[in-house]
């Protein structure tokens, strides 16, 4: 399996992740990591970033890192603490890591930073995965 081939295709072809700006930048077995810059429409009326852009971080590496055994997956449960606030102009940063590999469930935890390292937040993701394997020109 080609993990370069993978993080060019997340990269390139989830509308989702290219809207809000996420960037995955490092890609492993059981392991992913997202960046993204705060700009100013990721803030709620607070000026802070919305709790969705950290929970969409943690999202999208956790399931990076799913992609990496080579079958489709879909999330089942997520949980997802906030911990503090960055600000506009901060880069944060999700790392995921696989908790637990099953037959068919998958448990993997995040954790966003700031780029000064402090965390944000933490989350708990699980997948399903399908008997379906990813297509052969997606990785």
């Amino acid at each position: 399996m080609d993990l370069e081939k993978i993080k060019e295709y997340r990269n390139t072809h989830s509308p989702y992740a290219l809207r809000l700006g996420l960037w995955l930048e490092e890609l492993g077995p059981g392991y992913a990591r997202v960046s993204k810059t705060v700009g100013p429409d990721d803030l709620n009326p607070l000026g802070a970033p919305h709790g969705g852009v950290y929970f969409s971080m943690a999202d999208h590496a956790c399931g990076s890192a799913m992609a990496c055994t080579g079958y489709m997956a879909v999330t089942v449960d997520a949980s997802y603490h906030f911990l503090r606030a960055a600000k506009p102009g901060d880069v944060l940063t999700a790392e995921a890591r696989e908790i637990k590999a099953g037959r068919t469930l998958y448990t993997m935890e995040a954790r966003v930073t700031n780029e000064a390292g402090l965390l944000l937040g933490t989350g708990t993701f699980t997948f399903y995965r399908l008997e379906k394997r990813i297509p052969e020109e997606y990785i």
